[in-house]
């Protein structure tokens, strides 16, 4: 009985002194919780509001909500009456174990603060990296997300967009549609390269400067290839490369110019 009274005093002994600042505590943390969530969208919206470029907003938010937390959990540890310096010491002796162990998720975060800050591509450009390409849907701290034209969501890792090779279809106004087109060897050359220019002339999508470019550019083994290289607006890229190409296959059939495929002559001998 005298060791149950002295755990009972023992018990009640602490829950007077440090039940008061537990509570306390977790009043703060969960207030801290709610008024950090109420800093972060307040912060978006100034963001939105001052035009900041899209793509840095997700990265700020994700930081700024992250180092809030983090402020708010030491305060509250200190208040309970632990040593915010050997806290902070153990804390940073495990970040450095988990950092060791996830050097690639840090290689990852590195990636996207080079991307944000030389912006090699932004929110809403259409890119090629790491084989995908596709339409910058976001950029996060650790990854890059594209929407393919098929609507397909590819998430690539930060650390290799930022240091391979990457092409931005999207940094000029303009793009080059090249184009080959074959004809026989029978047919006139000059009426075929007067049926180009007059599909060309009559799109409107095509640029005159600078100015579209036909030539034969080479004799092959079945047919005479031309080399058509035309300036566009780079919305209209794929429209007009489909639709000349369309364009093309219909004059030619209906002025009798003919477009050769490979044929395979088999020669058999009686026995």
């Amino acid at each position: 009985m005298d060791k149950l009274g002295s755990l009972s005093d023992k018990a009640l002994h602490l829950l007077t002194t440090h039940g008061p600042r537990a509570l306390l505590a977790i009043a703060v943390l969960l207030i801290g919780l709610w008024v950090v969530g109420l800093i972060t969208r307040s912060f978006v919206r100034v963001l939105k509001k001052r035009a900041v470029d899209p793509s840095l907003i997700p990265f700020l938010k994700g930081m700024t909500n992250i180092l809030l937390k983090v402020m708010l959990v030491i305060s509250v540890i200190q208040m309970v009456g632990v040593e915010t310096t050997s806290f902070i010491a153990v804390l940073g002796a495990a970040g450095f174990a988990v950092g060791m162990a996830l050097s690639g998720t840090l290689q990852n975060f590195a990636g996207g603060v080079m991307i944000l800050v030389f912006k090699p591509f932004k929110v809403g450009d259409f890119i090629e990296a790491q084989g995908h390409m596709g339409t910058v849907k976001a950029i996060q701290i650790f990854n890059t997300v594209l929407t393919t034209p098929d609507n397909k969501t590819v998430i690539l890792p930060n650390s290799p967009v930022s240091t391979s090779a990457l092409v931005n279809f999207s940094t000029e106004a303009t793009r080059r549609v090249d184009l080959t087109f074959g004809i026989g060897y029978g047919d006139d050359i000059d009426k075929a390269r007067g049926v180009l220019e007059a599909i060309i002339s009559a799109d409107q999508r095509v640029l005159k400067d600078p100015a579209p470019f036909i030539a034969v550019s080479e004799l092959a083994d079945s047919s005479v290839n031309f080399a058509v290289r035309l300036w566009v607006k780079s919305a209209d890229y794929w429209g007009v490369h489909f639709d000349t190409t369309e364009q093309v296959k219909k004059r030619f059939d209906a002025e009798k110019i003919s477009i050769p495929f490979p044929q395979m002559d088999v020669h058999t001998s009686a026995a």
